[in-house]
This record gives C-alpha cells, sequence and structure tokens, in this order.
C-alpha cells in the first residue's frame, strides 16, 4: 500500500514492501534496520550504521503504516531464519533474549519458538538443544544446553496453552531427531554426525577431527565440498556449536563460506547471520573448502593430521 508522509526532510511517498521500506526514490532494505519505534504518531527508524529516519505527518494512515511494517519487518525477520514449517501458534507478548528485553511477537513452530521483536534481535529457538522449560508465573522460561536462557509470556489467556504447546513441540522434535539421527551412516575418518532440520532427516552432515581442526561433510544430493575449520575451543565445545550452527542454517550451505563481500550483496543472509550466534560462530572460524575431486581423500588426511 502507498503512503504519504514526511521523512528525509521532504514530504514523500512511502511503500511497504516485502523486503524494504521505500522512502520516496531511496529503499531501506530490512536487513539494514537495527530497530522500527512508535512516537507520538511517528515511526523512528534507527539504522545499523547508527542513522535515525523518523517518519511523521501520515495523518489517519499511521496505524495501518506502523501495523504493515512491524508485521512485514517480522516476517522478513522469519525469512531470514529459515523458517518454512506450519506455524502452531502466534502471540503477542513480553520477551527476554540475551541483550534484550521488550514486548514483540511470539510464534511456536513444530521445532522452534521464534522471537519477532521490532529491532534485529530476532530470533529462532531450536526446541531440540533446550534442556529445561517451565512456565513460572506468567513467564516461561526456555533454558539451552548451552546455558543460554530464553524467557517469554504475559500473553494474557494465551500463555499457559503457548507454554502447554511449546512444551509438548519440544518433547515430539527431541524423539523424532534422535530417531532419525541413529539412521545417518558414518565412516572414518568422520567420528560425529547429525541434521539440520528435523523434518528434512535425508539431508545430514558428518564431521572429522583433528588437533584444533575439523571437516564437515555436507550430503544434501547436490555438488558436494568438504568444509574445512580450525578452532581454539575444546572438541567438545565447539561440536556443539557446530550442531546448533547446521540446524539453524538447514540448507542454506552457502551462509557459511560466503566472503563478507559476497555476503554483503544479499541482505537476507546478512540478517541471518546478523540474527543467529552459531552461525557466526562457525563463519569465524572457517578455515576453507575441499572440493571433490582426484586427491581429495589424500588432502583430507594431510590436514586433519598437521
Amino acid at each position: 500500500m502507498l503512503y504519504h508522509g514526511h521523512a528525509l526532510g521532504a514530504d514523500t511517498e512511502l511503500s511497504v514492501e516485502p523486503e524494504g521500506l521505500r522512502i520516496g526514490r531511496r529503499f531501506l532494505d530490512y536487513a539494514e534496520i537495527d530497530c522500527l519505534q512508535p512516537l507520538n504518531h511517528r515511526v523512528q527508524i534507527r539504522t545499523v550504521p547508527g542513522e535515525t529516519i523518523e517518519v511523521s505527518m501520515l495523518g489517519f494512515s499511521y496505524d495501518g503504516f506502523w501495523e504493515e511494517l512491524l508485521n512485514l519487518y517480522g516476517e522478513r525477520s522469519l525469512e531470514s531464519l529459515f523458517v518454512d514449517e506450519q506455524q502452531i501458534m502466534l502471540c503477542e507478548g513480553e520477551y527476554s533474549v540475551p541483550g534484550e528485553k521488550g514486548r514483540g511477537q511470539i510464534a511456536l513452530y513444530p521445532d522452534a519458538v521464534c522471537v519477532l521483536p521490532p529491532t534485529r534481535r530476532a530470533v529462532r529457538i531450536p526446541l531440540c538443544y533446550t534442556s529445561d522449560i517451565c512456565l513460572e508465573g506468567y513467564r516461561l522460561h526456555i533454558r539451552m544446553r548451552s546455558g543460554i536462557e530464553y524467557a517469554v509470556g504475559k500473553m494474557g489467556y494465551d500463555t499457559k496453552p503457548f507454554a502447554e504447546r511449546t512444551m509438548r513441540a519440544a518433547d515430539l522434535v527431541r524423539k523424532k531427531r534422535s530417531s532419525a539421527r541413529k539412521q545417518i551412516p558414518l565412516q572414518a575418518p568422520f567420528s560425529a554426525k547429525g541434521l539440520f532440520r528435523t523434518e528434512q532427516p535425508e539431508q545430514y552432515w558428518n564431521a572429522a577431527f583433528g588437533r584444533g581442526v575439523c571437516a564437515v561433510e555436507l550430503y544434501m544430493g547436490e555438488d558436494a565440498a568438504t568444509y574445512l575449520y580450525r578452532f581454539p575451543e575444546t572438541q567438545d565445545a565447539f561440536l556443539a556449536q557446530l550442531e546448533e550452527a547446521m540446524e539453524a542454517m538447514g540448507v542454506h550451505r552457502e551462509i557459511i563460506y560466503l566472503s563478507d563481500e559476497q555476503l554483503a550483496e544479499k541482505p537476507l543472509y546478512r540478517m541471518a547471520v546478523d540474527r543467529t550466534p552459531a552461525v557466526r560462530f562457525l563463519r569465524e572460524r572457517s578455515d576453507g573448502r575441499l572440493i571433490h575431486s582426484a586427491g581429495h581423500d589424500k588432502r583430507l588426511e594431510e590436514y586433519l593430521r598437521q
């Protein structure tokens, strides 16, 4: 829908689009937005570089503009988190994620809880990696095996049903994932294995370790390549982050090896990296790739032996 208001120092047309906000001739991709905030019938937009853009003089269109902007920003965040399963429940409530508290949309999916605030702190919480989920008063606490804790709640009458459905979904996805993981083949030199998304058990990965290095083979039915990583952590600590990153990215393997320059040209992937700590962790430890060709096995052996 086309709106008329004042922004960037002039009266202008505004269009809220699936990938960003068009202000006159300028297109502001959602990847550039740090925070959206309504304030006295104005909308303040803070960008990642630190610019503040104020949209005002919307008149009776203000509510419609804010609602559409907020919804499409949230939908784009969901897209960047690679959420494609059918939604079970959507509520508005309070959230607490590392580094931020506030109110926003809280969505439940068969394999995750998604927090969609009006900021770039959107997060997908994979239920398969939860260690404990409990309802305390009006807040649902979701504790991860990594020690990170999230909290959502104060959703009115939806609070208890949301909590109960989340607990059931977590129990189911852990069982399905454990069963599917047992079917994954594993051959030397690979010693660890895992799935991407739980609903796609035919797509999986294997990992082989050397001293402070790791080689990961992705099995997706496409052209194969082995991804290399160098890490200072213990093997167990690295493996835990590797598992979370693989689950987070799903089949979008390019997100872990694109250079920063290539990533800059893909706004959706920039949003994905920005919102997913495990993927950032893995990218920071990238040490290249081994293409499957003559001599691949020898190069892999040499890499792991260094």
